[in-house]
């Protein structure tokens, strides 16, 4: 019964308000303080120096416990002020493999004309960052989440907070950032050999190591392979080009799942698929991937391994 009057409380008063897409401002009713255990202590001293004062009619021990009494409200306002009217609003993640641990990054933005010093962010109440952010400028707070399987890793419900000045007080705010990283597949560990390549009709090197006649450059393309890159060109300042090769492939090389046994679980295929991809993609062979219900088609480059990897993180959760 008191855990059920609990948790219902806590619900109320700080009701989940779910991922927010855009920038959020910690307005007054977003920010919550209360004294710490140091405060509570302070407070406690203060009433046994006002005891102590009425009990003897000491007029120093009243100026003493109202000086500091005043400093300690001081203290609250300060503390709160510290949090109000950040803007705070939802950076960048990259992607993991699984048991690594996900980064978010949290822009706080201070639009005020006062700096702000010791903000912390927090997801478990355990482990925090700390920044200070200067008046008019906006400070980037990373916090790191484990990252057990593969899929997609949303941050949750993120805690700021500070105690500045003097630790007395605990401001807090919470923000869900609507935000979401990719875990990959954990890979294999290396040394698997990869599947035999095949005979295929590609174009050029972009679909084999062969390469025949060179027939002059192109504009660079985001995922060409930085091989076929003519880097003497960019040394000499004409920009990123591409060199053209005529002639096809010898041989273009597939990462199917039907390769693999049948016996195997689902995760160890796509752990394997995951280090062949790894593999392949550090040798400069261009590869299509091939999945139940999915084909990637015969490519090279960093933007092709990124979408092989994501379309592995995502088998079977309905949006590959």
């Amino acid at each position: 019964m008191y855990l059920a009057l609990k948790n219902h409380l806590y619900t109320w008063l700080f009701r989940p308000r779910g991922a927010e897409t855009g920038p959020a401002v910690l307005v007054q009713r977003r920010v919550f303080i209360l004294p710490t255990r140091q405060g509570m202590t302070f407070a406690s001293v203060l009433l046994l120096m006002l005891t102590g004062a009425v009990n003897y009619n000491l007029s120093l021990g009243y100026v003493l416990t109202f000086l500091l009494g005043a400093m300690g409200i001081n203290t609250m306002l300060h503390t709160f002020r510290n949090l109000a009217r950040l803007r705070l609003s939802a950076g960048r993640v990259q992607p993991v493999f699984a048991g690594d641990t996900a980064h978010f990054a949290i822009s706080i933005d201070n639009t005020g004309a006062a700096d702000r010093y010791s903000i912390g962010l927090t997801h478990n109440k355990k482990d925090a960052a700390f920044t200070d952010v200067p008046a008019q400028r906006a400070e980037f707070l990373g916090i790191g989440i484990p990252a057990p399987r593969r899929g997609l890793l949303r941050p949750g419900r993120l805690t700021l907070f500070t105690r500045y000045p003097l630790g007395l007080f605990h401001a807090w705010a919470y923000f869900e950032p609507d935000m979401q990283c990719v875990v990959y597949p954990r890979p294999a560990p290396p040394g698997l050999a990869l599947p035999p390549a095949v005979s295929g009709a590609g174009q050029g090197t972009e679909y084999g190591q062969g390469q025949e006649d060179f027939v002059g450059l192109r504009s660079y393309h985001p995922g060409d392979s930085p091989r076929h890159i003519d880097w003497k060109a960019a040394a000499h300042g004409q920009g990123l080009l591409t060199k053209q090769f005529s002639g096809r492939a010898d041989s273009e090389l597939w990462l199917s799942w039907e390769l693999l046994p049948e016996r195997m679980e689902v995760e160890e295929k796509l752990s394997r698929l995951t280090r062949w991809v790894l593999d392949v993609h550090a040798s400069g062979i261009a590869f299509g991937l091939r999945l139940p219900g999915k084909t990637i088609a015969i490519a090279s480059g960093d933007a092709h391994r990124e979408r092989c990897l994501e379309t592995l993180a995502l088998f079977e959760s309905g949006r590959t």
